[in-house]
């Protein structure tokens, strides 16, 4: 059974659904070094995901049967651009105001909730809108690969990019003076401002940055994986994605390793609905979540949290 269930297709599907984890993950990666817990991860994503479609949805020409790379292009931007202005938002909320960032995070989320359904029902009236997006790139060569072609090799644009990314956060974080400056303002802001590093300014750019990976995770699922919208389609996924964070231990590779995991679940659980296999629909949706709070109570044993995390700065302290 265990063979019926675990495919290349299956595999495949694993690698697609990590997509919104890893970009989603990576971001809030990048705010908690520098201190700045956001719980608001989801909210940025169903605006992410909504305004994408729309402007894929606004730009595609009437009458198009296979993707427009304009209006794709124009998705990843909008998307990019709603991310950071609710970036700067969250930034200005927690490190300027300076509110407890536990309670903005779930007020960020409320908002993104419900604007996202406020505009779906006023732009789209709540009916389901089909786009063409990202198609699968296939990689010469490799693509033609036995098995490991259709795993790592048949995917689209927004999947490799996300997988770049982790290298790429790798050695921002570990061997550049911006990395340095992050982990350094995350572990004590005090020591950091001593030595004349912007505390505010790190803690800025990495929030934004982080509310624009968050919003491209959201696009990624709604012009990438399942090219629809639909209300509160992320699904708890923003929540799990803060989740690999600790999970990772603040690592790009745990968190990329955790995301994989996870998508996997996800996939298992459509192929056990496919095959028909005598497991209720609730314990299959239900396991990524139960995963979560399994993955959460053995990181636990080992976390080394940034030491100013969640902790506001105030220079002169």
């Amino acid at each position: 059974m265990i063979d019926d269930l675990i495919t290349a297709s299956v595999l495949a599907s694993g690698i697609r659904l990590a997509t919104p984890y890893l970009y989603a993950a990576i971001g809030e990666t990048f705010g908690q070094r520098s201190g700045v817990l956001n719980l608001g991860v989801e909210g940025v994503m169903l605006m992410g995901a909504f305004t994408s479609l729309w402007a894929v949805y606004e730009i595609t020409p009437a009458g198009a049967t296979s993707y427009y790379g304009p209006a794709l292009l124009a998705g990843v931007l909008v998307a990019l651009l709603v991310g950071l202005v609710m970036g700067l938002a969250t930034a200005v909320i927690n490190v300027t105001l300076q509110a407890q960032q536990g309670i903005s995070g779930i007020g960020i989320y409320l908002f993104g909730l419900g604007m996202s359904d406020l505009l779906f029902q006023k732009v789209f009236r709540g009916e389901v809108i089909t786009v063409n997006g990202f198609p699968k790139v296939n990689i010469p060569v490799l693509s033609d690969l036995p098995v490991l072609g259709e795993i790592f090799f048949r995917q689209n644009l927004l999947v490799y990019l996300a997988f770049a990314l982790v290298p790429v956060t790798w050695f921002v974080l570990n061997k550049t003076t911006l990395g340095l400056n992050i982990r350094a303002v995350g572990q004590n802001p005090e020591a950091a401002d001593a030595m004349g590093i912007s505390v505010t300014r790190v803690r800025y750019f990495t929030v934004t940055l982080g509310g624009m990976l968050a919003s491209l995770a959201g696009a990624s699922l709604s012009i990438s994986l399942v090219n629809v919208f639909q209300q509160n389609m992320t699904a708890g996924q923003g929540f799990i994605a803060v989740a690999l964070v600790y999970f990772g231990a603040w690592r790009a590779r745990g968190v990329m390793f955790g995301a994989l995991l996870f998508s996997l679940v996800n996939a298992l659980q459509l192929q056990v609905r496919t095959k028909g296999i005598d497991v209720p629909d609730e314990y299959a949706s239900m396991a990524p979540y139960l995963l979560t709070i399994i993955a959460l109570i053995f990181a636990s044993r080992r976390i080394d949290q940034p030491a100013a995390l969640t902790k506001p700065f105030e220079r002169g302290e």
